[in-house]
């Protein structure tokens, strides 16, 4: 099959009526098929389904003798601190415990920071007129949602092969009104990429011109390997960040709710001495403590980095076909093309798809209305912009392997369509 680009206007004009006729026999169907958010299917959730058992067996105590019922232990469990630390490869006294949203806990820090400063601030953040937050794109658009909701000036930065440009970001960190950076340092969200350690270690070592600079270094898909042959790991960024003489400028986050229970989960933050005392001192003050008999519970569940990894290993046989078979389709229907690309992630939960630049926004709106709902065009960017109208993130892990395949044969005929349009546009 010719590219189309190499082809007349009378066979782009012959294709496109093909392909229509396809089109309209999908739509024919009345489908409703669902790829726009990153959801665990029930039958992942199933694998967690007697997490509540142990409690009765334990008194709903620790080893210690913690009655997880009651007030106390305001930081967390030391048996779920413990869990975290190994996950992320720090000590668990680095760890405070929440509930079962990461997204909660990166909105808290944050309002933290707007209402009293970090430790090196001469003010608040909410004093600071002109802050800046700098966004890797693409990227989570829950997270571009929370620093413009809070007033920051979204800066958008490239993703490269290696992580977030440090080129571009070592430019921008010379404004003293850039306060911060988001990263999904492993399968980052939507892409898959993972940080190298060289990105790791210019983002600890990198000057900035805010003495109060965060990174905010979420690590939701830290252990979500697709292939136990091929693991994205980097190195413990707090480390790094205490090596570079930059001790207080990373805060980590990570959760269960892709592990356990989406919405009933564990979820943490990680930081170094400095910045575990100045949260404590302020969560002290607006909480007792967070819902420890769930923590229990995840704690029997996942004492260990052997049962962390056994359970992912179930997480990933249930969800590596529905990948396999998007992947599929995509290389049977667009590969011959060039009109497309896309990753090929090796964990996560996302493939990032690129079609013919102008077309991605079209490109969605077609699949809505043959029923199949995908994440708006140009969410991975700030502000939902993305400005080549390009990037589409599919997120394969609801449904079932057959709909992922039927969804992404009219995803793939909906961006033939519109690449045709734009040809003949032209």
């Amino acid at each position: 099959m010719k590219k189309f680009e190499e082809m007349s206007k009378e066979e782009l004009k012959e294709l496109r009526s093909s392909l229509a006729a396809k089109y309209d026999e999908y739509k024919a169907m009345g489908l409703t098929l669902d790829m726009t958010r990153g959801k665990p299917a029930p039958e992942q959730l199933d694998l967690t389904n007697g997490i509540y058992e142990s409690l009765s067996t334990t008194g709903y105590k620790t080893a210690s003798g913690v009655d997880t019922r009651n007030y106390s232990a305001p930081a967390g469990i030391e048996e779920m601190r413990k869990t975290f630390g190994d996950i992320l490869g720090t000590d668990k006294d680095n760890i405070f415990l929440g509930n079962s949203s990461s997204l909660n806990m990166m909105f808290d820090c944050l309002m933290r920071a707007m209402v009293f400063g970090e430790i090196e601030s001469d003010c608040p953040w909410y004093e600071k007129k002109g802050r800046k937050w700098i966004c890797p794109a693409p990227g989570y658009d829950r997270h571009f949602r929370v620093t413009e909701t809070l007033g920051f000036e979204l800066i958008t930065v490239p993703m490269t092969d290696e992580g977030p440009d440090v080129d571009a970001i070592e430019e921008l960190v010379k404004d003293p009104d850039v306060l911060g950076m988001w990263c999904v340092p492993v399968y980052s969200n939507p892409d898959g990429i993972v940080c190298s350690e060289e990105t790791c270690r210019r983002l600890a070592n990198m000057k900035t011109a805010a003495p109060d600079f965060r990174i905010y270094w979420d690590n939701a898909y830290v252990v979500h390997h697709l292939y136990r042959d091929s693991i994205g790991k980097i190195p413990d960024m707090l480390a790094l960040c205490a090596e570079a003489g930059n001790p207080n400028r990373v805060y980590e986050f990570a959760s269960t709710s892709k592990i356990t229970f989406a919405g009933a989960g564990i979820s943490c933050i990680a930081c170094n001495k400095d910045n575990m005392d100045k949260l404590k001192k302020i969560c002290g003050v607006q909480t007792i403590c967070s819902n420890k008999v769930n923590q229990l519970a995840h704690a029997n569940l996942l004492p260990d980095m052997e049962a962390v990894d056994k359970q992912m290993r179930r997480q990933a046989e249930l969800i590596r076909p529905k990948f396999d078979a998007a992947l599929s389709v995509l290389d049977e229907d667009l590969a011959e093309s060039g009109i497309a690309h896309w990753t090929n992630p090796l964990g996560g939960y996302f493939i990032s798809l690129f079609v013919m630049p102008g077309t991605a926004a079209a490109t969605v709106k077609l699949c809505k209305d043959c029923g199949v709902a995908l994440t708006n065009a140009g969410a991975t960017y700030p502000y939902g912009k993305d400005p080549e109208d390009s990037n589409i993130r599919l997120a394969p892990t609801f449904p079932s392997a057959e709909d992922i395949g039927k969804a992404t044969r009219i995803l793939a005929i909906c961006a033939k369509i519109t690449a045709i349009d734009k040809l003949l546009e032209e």
